[in-house]
C-alpha cells in the first residue's frame, strides 16, 4: 500500500519504513498431523521490472520514530506529524473556493 500510495502521487508518506517482507504463497497442502507445507509463489515488482519492496520496503518522506513514552501517554508521534504535514501543505496549496450558484427560481417564468 505505501509503494502504491507513493505511486500515485497521492502524498507524502510519514512515520518508519515498512519491513520489506513481500514474497508470499497462496493455499497450501495440507498433512497428516494438521500442518501444512508451503513454498513461495508470488513476489512484488514494480512496472520497471525491479524488485525495489521486497527485503528492503518502502522510506517514508517524512521518517518519525514511535516514541515509547509518547504513546504511553497516549500520544501517537506518526499520525500527529502526519496530520501536521497534511495542514502545512493545504496551508501552501490551498484547495479552490468554489463559489454555489442561485437557486433557480422556478416561480416566474421568463
Amino acid at each position: 500500500m505505501p509503494w502504491l500510495f507513493r505511486a500515485g502521487g497521492i502524498g507524502p508518506l510519514v512515520g518508519r519504513r515498512t519491513w520489506g517482507g513481500l514474497v508470499g504463497m497462496a493455499g497450501a497442502a495440507p498433512i497428516m498431523d494438521g500442518g501444512f507445507t508451503g513454498a513461495p509463489q508470488s513476489g512484488f515488482w514494480n512496472p520497471n521490472g525491479t524488485w525495489d519492496v521486497e527485503n528492503h520496503g518502502v522510506d517514508p518522506d517524512v521518517e518519525v520514530e514511535m516514541d515509547p513514552a509518547s504513546v504511553k501517554a497516549g500520544h501517537d508521534p506518526q499520525l500527529e506529524r502526519a496530520v501536521q504535514v497534511c495542514l502545512d501543505l493545504l496551508a501552501k496549496n490551498p484547495p479552490p473556493q468554489h463559489k454555489k450558484p442561485a437557486y433557480p427560481d422556478y416561480q416566474h417564468k421568463k
